[in-house]
């Protein structure tokens, strides 16, 4: 089987939202990674307690996978399909006959068994995405926009990842917008997407947005004395890497929101939104900085007996200074 279609690839910061910006830009939708964020609301936080990943309570700075391109499609009037599989064969059979009919798909897929990832992002998380946009013998070409070029798997190499275990098992998940509306109206989805952001970074439940940055905060400062260093590292690590690495979630995530803004208050022509870009990027700054003190820890570059309480204080602050951030943006907008 040879089927190649016309995909572009894009490299981007983060995997969902470059899928979901690439999808569309090859079906005539000239949206940035930044764009599709925005209006599908990804910068969040949840901490987990009561789920274990990797051994640790989960925290993610993201929506559950497929969320993001879902509230964007929402937001803009465009139809998403979805496809989930029970059998590895059905799977592969579905996927063929959409790249048969020219249809790249996005698929969302187990990080740890991709072979052409540097063996330091190989880590146990189901929430990755990609796009396979072509076949060549028993060859799938990808193009996965956290990479600079595109790339290739085998039927067994992908059929591996689309069937990982564990926590948020993608179980072969396939999707690909199946409607776009002649017009979009980019000013109404662009301001439904603020205000769900604030609404949620703003969420009146304990382990929701900055109320959850404040439980994680002070569970760090306990958590030396109730269940020793060693494992407080753990959880740091674990935190750390979620944010910085796989989940991109922490500075990462305030610098794409920034640009977002930025192209808001052009297609809004709203100025004042240019200030809330800045201050979003400087915050995302300490964001970078608290993960940088939070792995001298791990690390055990830094055994200071008050370390804890510095980790802590700096994640209380940042609750406050995003608290304060998303009331005056919901305001403005």
């Amino acid at each position: 089987m040879e089927t190649i279609t016309d995909f572009k690839h894009f490299q981007s910061a983060h995997c969902e939202n470059g899928v979901a910006s690439n999808l569309l830009k090859n079906k005539g939708i000239d949206i940035s990674e930044p764009m599709i964020f925005g209006i599908g609301s990804g910068l969040f936080f949840v901490f987990l307690p009561f789920l274990k990943v990797n051994h640790a309570p989960a925290i993610s700075y993201r929506p559950m996978p497929g969320m993001i391109f879902n509230r964007a499609a929402k937001n803009l009037g465009i139809k998403v399909k979805r496809h989930k599989f029970r059998s590895t064969k059905s799977a592969q059979t579905f996927l063929d006959e959409q790249l048969l009919a020219n249809r790249p798909c996005g698929l969302q897929v187990g990080v740890y068994n991709l072979t052409y990832f540097p063996e330091e992002y190989k880590f146990h998380f189901n929430g990755h995405n990609l796009v396979v946009f072509g076949k060549q013998d028993q060859t799938y070409l990808i193009s996965d926009p956290v990479m600079q070029e595109m790339t290739k798997l085998t039927e067994n190499e992908l059929e591996k990842v689309r069937f990982s275990k564990g926590v948020l098992a993608p179980k072969g998940h396939l999707y690909y917008p199946e409607f776009i509306p002649e017009n979009i109206d980019f000013e109404k989805a662009i301001k439904k997407g603020i205000k769900k952001t604030c609404r949620e970074m703003l969420a009146p439940v304990p382990i929701v947005g900055v109320r959850g940055i404040r439980m994680v905060a002070k569970r760090i400062k306990k958590m030396p004395k109730k269940i020793g260093n060693a494992k407080t590292n753990y959880f740091l690590a674990q935190m750390i890497r979620m944010q910085e690495e796989i989940g991109t979630g922490g500075g990462g995530f305030r610098y794409i929101y920034a640009a977002f803004l930025q192209e808001a208050s052009q297609k809004l022509n709203q100025p004042n939104l240019n200030d809330f870009a800045l201050e979003i990027s400087e915050i995302g700054d300490k964001w970078r900085y608290f993960a940088l003190n939070a792995s001298r820890v791990y690390k055990k570059r830094n055994n200071a007996q008050d370390i804890y309480d510095v980790i802590s204080d700096q994640l209380l602050e940042l609750a406050d200074l995003e608290e304060s951030f998303f009331k005056r943006l919901r305001k403005a907008i």
